[in-house]
């Protein structure tokens, strides 16, 4: 082969070497191009995609209190709730507020604040409550009211009215709960007779309506109140509280009893012996003097359990048993009016446990019947069933014999316990008290959050300028010798009061008197409501 014809093949050799290492890098280059832009297009996406995860973190953690409407319900949530004080709600939010998106935690005093007119937004909403219609007291509003007293530090005395829907029992199983009652009024004045609380009771039934039932304890004033309500055409059936009429009971049964006194100066003196001992923990409980009879039953069960912790026989000297039986007093003598008095306490409380939770109906009564009879005592026995027909026909007046009649004020007296404690301070005054009953009732809701914003400084003030607080008069007068005689000059100062008022009501409070006539003209037969 000639020269030319080799250098002819290298070449075409080289031509088709050279075109498909051309077809390589072009390859090669497009998918190059074609990375770059997948990469650029790809971290642009994360870009974006990490831009909006931190959109959406910092959305979350403010999303709980994205508005103030969220702070102040939560807020309230934590004091209503949470139970605890004021000063404890704003440092929780400080603690919380990175984490929950708040700018600032509100102070102490902004939650008092909103406490307070969260009180105002439930009494002026109080004219919309209505309970279910009762076809056997077709002109009643459907509600219980439960009316009761309480006394704190200074001359108030505060006058509470809770309303109770009458079907509760229908509705839920359980007894009720402060989520299921409604503060309607809340009073102070420097005493209560039966005209005052009649004349409170009557301009809260001119704007609510009159209510189904009252519920109350055995105290002559509001007794005597129902009675004017009913002279003057304003009556409703009236319901007394189980647990002050077996307190009653065992007071009328057992006050006088020889034994009683020594029963009580025994546990007195075995207590003192105890504490500040190895034996401490078995100091018997504390039993007040006021309304002693309501919690007395405590005080005997323990002595019944104490006296079963010394058994008959010898015991060898320092030894705990020893110590214990040393303690003993006068107690051992009381055996046999402690066994007499737990055995008329038990069935008694045994049927109050039941009534309190279904209400009172033929159903319940039937099951207490069995705990009835096994009363020893005859006249205790008597008494009780006695007032448990009465109060069943209350029941079977207003239709709910078969549903249940709520029979129990316990939910009062325990939100007067709860505003002595929670948020009330050392001073606990009683027109401080007053004004947070209200907000102490029921669950708070955003939608009364976003309703305590409305409330204008103006309205705040109109309520709380009425008094002057035992706080502020007590940092006056304290440093101040020659203030003390202006305590004395605030007398006849005006009390914290609470009350719903209709907004196109004419000013005055007097209520028109019906005629009964309508009642004896065209009486209707009513029908009885089904279960």
């Amino acid at each position: 082969m000639s020269q030319q014809s080799r250098l002819r093949q290298s070449r075409n050799r080289w031509k088709c070497k050279a075109g498909r290492r051309a077809e390589d890098e072009r390859y090669l280059r497009k998918q190059v191009t074609r990375g770059k832009e997948e990469r650029n297009r790809l971290k642009k996406e994360l870009k974006d995609a990490n831009a909006r995860l931190r959109r959406l973190e910092t959305q979350s953690r403010g999303l709980v209190v994205q508005h103030k409407v969220a702070l102040v319900f939560l807020a309230l949530q934590l004091f209503l709730e949470a139970r605890i004080g004021f000063r404890a709600v704003s440092r929780v939010l400080g603690v919380l507020a990175q984490a929950l998106g708040i700018k600032k935690a509100p102070c102490p005093q902004t939650v008092i604040n909103w406490v307070t007119r969260l009180s105002l937004v439930r009494i002026r909403l109080a004219t919309m409550l209505k309970g279910q219609a009762m076809e056997l007291a077709p002109f009643s509003n459907g509600l219980i009211w439960m009316i009761d007293m309480s006394i704190a530090l200074g001359t108030g005395k505060i006058l509470t009215v809770l309303a109770l829907n009458a079907h509760h029992h229908q509705l839920t199983a359980n007894a009720p709960g402060f989520q299921d009652v409604h503060c309607v009024a809340s009073s102070v004045a420097d005493s209560w007779t039966g005209e005052s609380i009649a004349a409170l009771l009557k301009r809260l039934i001119a704007v609510m309506g009159r209510p189904a039932a009252y519920l109350k304890d055995g105290g002559s004033d509001l007794r005597k109140a129902i009675h004017l309500l009913n002279e003057q055409g304003l009556g409703s059936p009236c319901i007394d509280d189980i647990s002050h009429v077996i307190a009653n009971l065992l007071k009328y049964r057992y006050c006088d009893h020889p034994m009683f006194e020594t029963f009580l100066s025994a546990c007195g003196r075995v207590s003192g012996k105890l504490k500040q001992t190895i034996l401490a923990c078995l100091a018997p409980p504390k039993v007040h003097t006021k309304a002693r009879f309501m919690s007395v039953h405590r005080l005997i069960t323990w002595a019944d359990r104490f006296l079963k912790l010394s058994p008959p026989g010898g015991a060898a000297k320092g030894s705990t048993l020893w110590k214990l039986r040393t303690c003993l007093d006068r107690l051992p003598s009381c055996r046999a009016f402690i066994m007499r008095f737990r055995a008329d306490a038990l069935p008694l409380l045994e049927c109050q446990k039941i009534l309190k939770t279904r209400g009172l109906s033929n159903g319940t009564l039937a099951q207490c019947e069995s705990l009835i009879q096994a009363i020893p005592s005859a006249d205790v026995q008597r008494d009780f069933s006695a007032y448990l027909q009465g109060q069943l026909d209350t029941a079977t007046e207003l239709g709910l014999e078969e549903i249940g009649l709520p029979i129990s004020s316990d939910q009062i007296e325990s939100l007067f316990g709860l505003a002595k404690q929670h948020g009330a301070g050392e001073i606990r005054d009683a027109d401080r008290i007053a004004i947070r009953l209200p907000a102490l009732c029921s669950t708070p809701t955003r939608a009364e959050a976003e309703q305590v914003l409305g409330i204008g400084v103006a309205d705040q003030y109109e309520l709380t300028s009425c008094f002057t607080s035992l706080m502020k008069q007590r940092r006056e007068v304290l440093p101040n010798r020659g203030r003390l005689e202006s305590l004395g000059a605030n007398q006849a100062r005006v009390h914290v009061e609470l009350i719903p008022s209709a907004k196109n009501r004419s000013k005055n409070q007097d209520i028109v008197e019906l005629s009964g006539c309508y009642q004896e003209s065209c009486d209707p037969v009513p029908r009885r409501q089904s279960g």
